[in-house]
């Protein structure tokens, strides 16, 4: 009797334990943080870098404005460092075209910047492909709140 109790406490706790297993394993280990997307309404290549965003696994906020430069100067974004849309993710800024691989590096570094920028619109970064043209090569930068910058990737 005792024996038929006990085993039958243990085939409960497996039971349940298998459940959690079952149940964290189908989890995401990260969810990444939701990137905020100041754009321009009008702005084709803003929306494929929004697209590439999550097809990296980001959930996209986008916000269409009619002054950008306004957040810029707000956020403390240097002209030479400016681009066609503005994003904030965690903590820091995200200038432009900037690869989500760079984007993944900056959040598992967790470096003491104010952001990264790809300044400009650099043709074939993340939504500025363009068939039959090849990629320029371009920087990702490291940037402080003082506008110092620093490279930060390399494409």
């Amino acid at each position: 009797m005792m024996r038929n109790r006990f085993l039958a406490m243990v085939g409960g706790v497996t039971v349940v334990l298998v459940g959690a297993m079952v149940f964290w394993s189908t989890q995401p280990a990260s969810a990444k943080p939701t990137i905020t997307v100041y754009k321009s309404a009008t702005c084709g290549c803003c929306s494929a870098w929004i697209e590439h965003l999550r097809e990296e696994g980001y959930e996209v906020i986008a916000e269409d404005v009619d002054n950008l430069a306004a957040i810029k100067a707000e956020l403390g974004i240097r002209p030479h460092l400016s681009s066609c849309h503005t994003a904030l993710i965690d903590g820091y800024i995200v200038e432009g075209h900037v690869p989500a691989a760079d984007i993944d590096r900056m959040l598992a570094e967790r470096p003491e910047i104010a952001g990264l920028s790809a300044p400009g619109m650099p043709v074939g970064s993340p939504g500025m492909e363009m068939p039959g043209r090849p990629a320029d090569p371009f920087d990702v930068l490291a940037f402080d709140h003082l506008g110092n910058t620093t490279v930060y990737a390399k494409h």
